[in-house]
């Protein structure tokens, strides 16, 4: 019997899970998605019960694949960030989980930053709140739906519900703790000054363990419907760009991870706390202990909407079947010329967060003419998100960030396309991650190294593999820079009018109807 490990990364559209053996191969593997349930406009929930559902079917099939000559010794966790499940009276679950791409609490967000000093919140959490994450979530919580807030007992991230549920045990990681923008990152720990400042008591918020450490066992109670034997271990694990950077073997400065799937990240190891003090980017929580060659932090630039785009433009305005659709959409980009015959693309369809922080922010064509055919819309789409990465990255410049190369991960580093067109934007090397689900693959390191007792950083850098460098052309790379100068100067004014058009859009569906509470929970 060969010894193995599973590995769960809990996404915005769908769980992965991953059997890896302790040599790091890929011994079997399933998948199972869920909506994105959205009752408002720019509202953004799931259902807890579909991730549970989703999550037995997928381990079921991974454990199913791998077939019975492998020993599952134990279970680490990835999940989206920023988000918040609130259970009441025996675990209870009482409303949809409101997720990181979710936008009604833009004015708690603001107000809450008013209150703390926006210095002072960057100082300590690493980061400016914005909607979607659990800070804002929970002060609107608190003042539109009062009766949900004060029947919360247990205040949770995505993934550490699925461990709870596996488990029966409530834990968090500082990964994850981080992005709640309630977390001390300086000291990776749940801050007071912001629990008070949010009026959150900490008896709703779990314990904060090392991301390899273990956290419960798998339960009798749901052992038979997961497939795996009771009392096997499970490790906190932590957040999915955590867990991708150490999934993709990236532990140092000189290399950065582009990740593209629903939106993108640009992400660089650190090992020290170094918060961005204009409010551009986040510094958060590693899944590494912190520590000589072991960076505690990372610098984190992120785009709400990247394989977003895509598929909108696949199902909204193209209407492709959806067997073989990104194929085709990217051979009639690849035929279409740089800079897609004078048409660009701001790639803003849910607001925008790293450099410009802002959930009002809309998309656009620009240059829009009657020769444009199909080719030049989908090249102008690809070269927009990209153009919105160079962005983020340029941030994460300005707060010395300096890789010599990138790797690049997610549903877009499939693409040779759309690597050379990376490469050629950034002006450095891409190396494809050919490592399978690079979150889940982290989550399944951090279970043989908290279980096993495995170094992360060595175990890192001997499971991640890498396609051939995709290196840049300098002439491409000289016209993109003239290109991103032009869309990087479109953005104020776009933005300016898409602020006026959803003013005037909200004021004609008329008046909405806002509950008030009393008073807040305290």
């Amino acid at each position: 019997m060969t010894d193995a490990v599973l590995g769960i990364d809990l996404g915005t559209s769908s769980v992965k899970v991953l059997v890896v053996d302790i040599e790091g191969t890929l011994r079997g593997t399933g998948s199972a998605e869920y909506p994105v349930l959205r009752p408002q406009p720019g509202w953004a929930e799931q259902d807890p019960d579909a991730w549970w559902k989703a999550t037995v079917d997928a381990v079921q099939q991974a454990v199913g694949w791998a077939g019975a000559g492998l020993t599952i010794g134990g279970v680490g966790f990835s999940g989206q960030m920023h988000g918040a499940v609130f259970l009441g009276e025996n675990d209870r679950v009482l409303s949809p989980a409101v997720i990181w791409a979710d936008q009604r609490s833009s004015r708690q967000a603001a107000e809450v930053m008013a209150k703390i000093g926006p210095g002072r919140m960057i100082a300590i959490a690493g980061s400016p709140l914005v909607t979607g994450f659990m800070a804002a979530t929970v002060a609107w919580m608190q003042e539109e739906r009062s009766s949900i807030w004060w029947r919360t007992k247990r205040l949770l991230s995505p993934k550490d519900e699925i461990r709870r549920r596996i488990t029966g045990m409530t834990a968090t990681d500082p990964g994850d703790g981080s992005a709640t923008l309630l977390c001390d990152a300086r000291w990776r720990n749940w801050s007071p000054d912001l629990l008070d400042a949010v009026e959150v008591p900490s008896i709703l918020l779990p314990p904060v363990k090392s991301s390899s450490a273990v956290a419960g066992e798998v339960t009798v109670d749901v052992s038979d419907e997961l497939g795996l034997a009771p009392g096997t271990p499970v490790v906190t694990g932590t957040g999915d760009a955590p867990s991708g950077l150490l999934g993709a073997g990236i532990i140092d400065p000189a290399t950065m991870l582009l990740s593209l799937s629903t939106g993108a990240q640009v992400m660089v190891p650190d090992d020290a706390f170094h918060p961005d003090l204009a409010g551009r980017t986040h510094a958060y929580c590693s899944a590494l202990e912190p520590g000589p060659g072991r960076p505690g932090w990372y610098q984190m630039g992120a785009t709400l909407v990247a394989g977003m785009a895509l598929r909108w433009l696949r199902d909204e305005m193209l209407q492709l079947p959806v067997a073989g659709a990104y194929e085709r959409m990217t051979s009639w980009a690849a035929n279409a010329p740089l800079g897609a015959r004078g048409l660009l693309f701001l790639p803003y369809l849910v607001g925008e967060r790293s450099p410009h922080m802002d959930p009002r922010a809309r998309g656009a064509f620009l240059g829009l003419a009657a020769h444009h055919d199909h080719g030049d819309v989908v090249r102008a789409v690809m070269e927009g998100v990209t153009f919105a990465c160079r962005d983020a990255f340029a941030a994460l410049q300005d707060t010395g960030a300096h890789p010599d190369r990138i790797v690049m991960a997610g549903g877009g580093s499939r693409s040779p396309f759309w690597r050379q067109m990376v490469a050629d934007v950034f002006g450095l090397p891409v190396y494809a991650l050919t490592t399978t689900d690079q979150a889940a693959m982290g989550a399944a390191l951090l279970a043989v190294s908290g279980i096993h007792a495995f170094d992360p950083v060595e175990t890192a850098q001997q499971w991640a593999r890498y396609g051939p460098a995709t290196e840049p052309n300098v002439g491409m790379h000289a016209r993109y820079e003239e290109l991103y100068e032009v869309f990087r100067e479109a953005y104020a004014p776009v933005i300016g009018v898409s602020h006026k058009l959803g003013d005037w859009y909200e004021a004609s569906t008329g008046p909405r109807v806002v509950p008030r509470p009393i008073r807040r929970r305290g």
